[in-house]
């Protein structure tokens, strides 16, 4: 047998009450939390990141396209475009499109038993993909999509209606806001649905109603629109493809992607990103830290075997391999244990939520999870690496100790 995994064995293996099997099963209860901490903070921060895009994406699609006006605010009433066939082909046609939608925004004024809102309302038609923020809707359903000039239907954020005290099914007196310092025009609609995003740009602005309905206010025909809505099959490629569709737009046209409308959010998202370097780098540093000092005390507490085996005519490396066998058995047991209990909690996690957050300050009401196991797998080896490197610092101290000075004291 191998001398110096034989020895390791017996180590490992040795008296249970000794001190340095306690440093043992501390060292390896260390890099099991380092591990599993990484294994969860990683999942947390992937699960935060693609829910909160997708709830955005959901909203307003990726791409907007629409007239052309770099100084107005994101959620200004969009100038009118007027639709083209040859327009709508190329959009069909491209690929890289998953669906869009034609929309137009108008400013207006809620009013309910002496309370008033203001809001954004966001007008759709028939062609929209309610599935994709079916989601949303806590109460009641979506407003009609007919194209007709009967629409007197709109749906309010929770936010909203909260705020004017009503509930679905019941009226509610509107002011859509006029250009050129003329009138109000006024609408009584019946509240069809009330949804909640969660993201208090979209809850504390947005209301959702008919196109039909915001074109009749606007005194538009049916073929003018505030702009188009679109979904991507690959979010990745969310710039490339705005520009694609930038380039085969009339003059006077945009194709802005929502990076680029709400670049506050995907700053701070992206910010996420430094987090998990953050902590990767400090939860490594303890286990390194951990894996050293273990190694050094069962060295000092094994100084007289030392010894002994370099008397007995023991080679350096021999003795240097036994404490490498020691280290790497505590890495491969350290790892393992964090890896089942990371996944552990993340998957309790994502079936029964036990985490909870401040939806109004992280726009979700409990923790998401979404577990990337290439990145649990580069955890593991990336610790084991680093391990089998830290384990030559101490192994090393042992090639030091001088077997007659250590045997005199013995």
């Amino acid at each position: 047998m191998n001398l110096p995994v034989y020895i390791a064995k017996n180590l490992i293996k040795g008296n249970k009450k000794a001190f340095s099997t306690f440093i043992l099963r501390v060292s390896i209860l260390a890099t099991t939390i380092s591990v599993a901490a990484m294994i969860v903070a990683l999942s947390f921060i992937n699960g935060f990141q693609q829910v909160v895009a997708e709830k955005i994406f959901h909203f307003w699609g990726h791409v907007r396209v629409q007239h052309y006006e770099p100084l107005k605010s994101t959620i200004a009433e969009a100038s009118p475009i007027y639709r083209v066939d040859s327009v709508e082909n190329n959009l069909r046609k491209n690929k890289s499109i998953q669906s869009f939608a034609p929309y137009a925004n108008k400013s207006a004024i809620l009013k309910n038993a002496g309370l008033i809102e203001g809001v954004l309302v966001k007008g759709i038609d028939n062609s929209y993909p309610l599935e994709k923020i079916d989601q949303f809707l806590v109460k009641g359903k979506w407003p009609s999509l007919i194209s007709n000039d009967t629409a007197n239907e709109i749906a309010l954020s929770s936010f909203t209606a909260n705020q004017l005290n009503i509930e679905v099914g019941e009226s509610i007196l509107i002011y859509f806001i006029q250009e050129n310092g003329e009138l109000p025009k006024t609408r009584k609609l019946t509240i069809s649905g009330i949804y909640k995003t969660g993201i208090d740009v979209y809850d504390k602005v947005y209301a959702i109603g008919n196109l039909r309905m915001i074109q009749k206010l606007n005194d538009w025909d049916s073929s003018t629109v505030g702009g188009y809505e679109i979904d991507l099959v690959d979010v990745t490629q969310m710039e490339k493809n705005a520009e694609e569709i930038y380039n085969q737009l009339p003059a006077g046209w945009n194709a802005i992607s929502l990076k680029q409308l709400s670049p506050e959010i995907f700053d701070w998202l992206e910010l996420q990103n430094t987090n998990k370097a953050i902590l990767i780098i400090v939860m490594i540093i303890i286990a390194s830290i951990n894996l050293i000092t273990c190694l050094l005390i069962l060295i000092l507490e094994r100084t007289n075997m030392i010894a002994m085996l370099k008397a007995m005519g023991a080679k350096e490396n021999a003795i240097q391999q036994i404490f490498i066998y020691y280290g790497t058995w505590i890495s491969f047991r350290g790892i393992g244990f964090g890896t089942i209990l990371g996944l552990g909690i993340c998957y309790l996690q994502q079936y029964t939520k036990f985490i909870k957050l401040n939806e109004e300050a992280y726009y979700i009401d409990a923790a998401p999870v979404a577990v990337d196991y290439t990145q649990v797998i580069l955890i593991a080896l990336f610790t084991l690496s680093l391990s089998m490197l830290i384990l030559v610092v101490p192994s090393i101290i042992s090639r030091k100790i001088n077997p007659s000075k250590a045997l005199q004291f013995r």
